[in-house]
This record gives C-alpha cells, sequence and structure tokens, in this order.
C-alpha cells in the first residue's frame, strides 16, 4: 500500500489546507518542466494520486480504514513501506 502522508510529508491527522501546500510544494519540486531527473514525471504523477485521495473526504476516509487494516493484519511488511518512504523523503 502506498503512504500517501509519506509522499506529501504530512501526518496522518493533517487538515486539508496542510495537505494542499504540501502538495502544492512537491509538485513544484517534481514538475517536469522544472525538474530534469529523469524519474522527476513519476514522482509528480504519484504526488498528484496522493493529493487526489487525501484531498476528498470520503477517498481519504476509505484510504485510513484500508492503510489501518492493512497495519492490523500484515504490520511488518507495512511498516517497512512507511518507514523507507519517511526516510525516502528525509534523505532529498
Amino acid at each position: 500500500m502506498k503512504d500517501y502522508y509519506g509522499l506529501l510529508g504530512v501526518a496522518p491527522d493533517a487538515s486539508n489546507e496542510i495537505i494542499k501546500t504540501a502538495y502544492r510544494k512537491k509538485a513544484a519540486q517534481f514538475h517536469p518542466d522544472r525538474n530534469p531527473e529523469p524519474d522527476a514525471a513519476s514522482k509528480f504523477r504519484a504526488v498528484q494520486e496522493a493529493y487526489e485521495v487525501l484531498a476528498d473526504v470520503d477517498r481519504r476516509k476509505v484510504y485510513d480504514e484500508t492503510r489501518r487494516t492493512s497495519l492490523i493484519d500484515d504490520p511488518l511488511v507495512v511498516a517497512r513501506e512507511i518507514w523507507s518512504s519517511h526516510l525516502g523523503n528525509m534523505q532529498k
């Protein structure tokens, strides 16, 4: 499961305004017209996907519930994904 909160660099209890601000910052950082890195387009699409889910109240509820269930059913795998996502954000 993708860690949308980690992609945007926000906490799971972040408000819509914080999510929107983080999205705009990440979108500007990874926009293919501004970022010459070869993987910028895929990172930009991932950030867009994260924002589309977290900005929509209903989709965010479903995502949060799925995320919670995943942590209960298979905590080690999900914890590793979240951990690597946050470490990846810290290294950049």
